[in-house]
């Protein structure tokens, strides 16, 4: 082999990467210390772009299509190595194939809940999660902030460096677009398509790469707010009180046993309100009072002219309702019927209990 050969052997004349891995977002073509020869031909396909690197400095950039490397198409290139007059000599260069195709289905998510102020909850914790479609648009700065002087720099790689990136992001996203907690959940689409412009400024002027498409799958609260909200929505779909009762008893008799002996109790109670407000209407009325459950005249004023007070025990009001005293002082433990405790007893004023049986 003549030295004529050995020098030409050293000297690349074509460069082109062919991609089968479908993974690989950018690639260091390997020289193997060699030196590109002066109108070698660099060949970029469709989805790829090429950037040269001399010096440490990002040259000239390649679109697809067959480029012959000479002065008038690196000009970049030609300034960095000082080339006046153009050059005839080789040179060295690092070259980077960068896949601008669409890489899409990739996963994102809340390692931690994020705080956020909301309107319905105040400052509540969410986590979310969902997938994103992205492709590389700048180059230059994807090699500098992501993907280094990697030889191979793939997919895997690329989750793990901008997943919490992408979550910073997001979360800044989410809270410029103030959108309540409890309208996430049904507005998973348009939200992903509203915070594509808040995010693809950033993504683009940090890293280099466009999002086209942002999907959220799920977002949700801590558990305890999960359950104030299943409370709030028990209450809505209950609706009105006094219907539900009447379905309960009705179902709990047809079902009959300890389901009848339930169901009973409320009613029992629902009975013995009624006969209460049926005696208290007599008695301002002056109607005859129909025959029931005696309940005890007002207590004598002591030393004194101004009307007797009219107060009840609690037996003597269950009497009159015709329920249980448990049921009276759990009314009364629950602020519902008001009360007055003197020493270990208790009094209740029939005003209280005319005002209570009015609901």
């Amino acid at each position: 082999m003549s030295i004529l050969d050995f020098i030409k052997k050293e000297l690349i004349e074509i460069i082109e990467w062919t991609d089968d891995s479908r993974d690989t977002l950018s690639y260091r073509w390997p020289d193997e210390d060699r030196q590109i020869k002066n109108g070698a031909q660099l060949i970029v396909r469709e989805s790829q772009m090429v950037q040269f690197v001399a010096a440490g400095q990002y040259a000239d950039l390649f679109g697809p299509g067959k480029h012959t490397l000479s002065t008038q198409n690196i000009p970049v290139l030609s300034t960095i190595l000082g080339w006046k007059y153009g050059f005839e000599s080789p040179f060295k260069c690092d070259v980077y194939y960068l896949n601008t195709r669409l890489f899409t289905g990739n996963k994102w998510g809340t390692a931690n809940p994020v705080m956020m102020r909301d309107a319905d909850f105040g400052v509540v914790r969410l986590r979310a999660f969902g997938t994103y479609d992205f492709r590389i648009v700048d180059p230059p700065k994807f090699l500098k902030e992501v993907a280094g002087t990697d030889q191979n720099f793939r997919l895997d790689e690329f989750a793990d460096t901008m997943r919490s990136r992408i979550v910073s992001v997001f979360t800044e996203a989410l809270a410029k677009a103030g959108v309540p907690a409890l309208d996430v959940a049904a507005r998973y689409s348009e939200l992903g398509e509203a915070l594509l412009p808040i995010i693809n400024p950033a993504m683009s002027g940090k890293y280099g790469i466009e999002i086209t498409s942002f999907i959220l799958e799920n977002v949700s609260v801590p558990p305890e707010v999960e359950q104030a909200i299943d409370k709030r929505s028990s209450m809505g779909v209950i609706g009105n009180l006094n219907d539900y009762v009447k379905y309960q008893m009705g179902h709990g008799m047809g079902e009959g046993g300890e389901g009848a002996a339930a169901a009973a109790v409320p009613a029992q109670m629902a009975m013995g309100f009624g006969m209460a407000q049926e005696m208290m209407r007599n008695m301002q009325t002056g109607a005859p009072v129909v025959p029931g459950p005696a309940v005890p005249p007002p207590l004598p004023a002591a030393g004194t002219d101004a009307p007797a007070l009219d107060v009840l025990t609690p037996e003597q009001a269950a009497q009159a309702l015709s329920v249980s005293v448990e049921d009276v002082m759990a009314s009364i433990a629950a602020g519902e019927l008001k009360a007055r405790k003197i020493g270990n007893a208790t009094r209740i004023a029939r005003s209280a209990l005319e005002e209570f049986l009015r609901g």
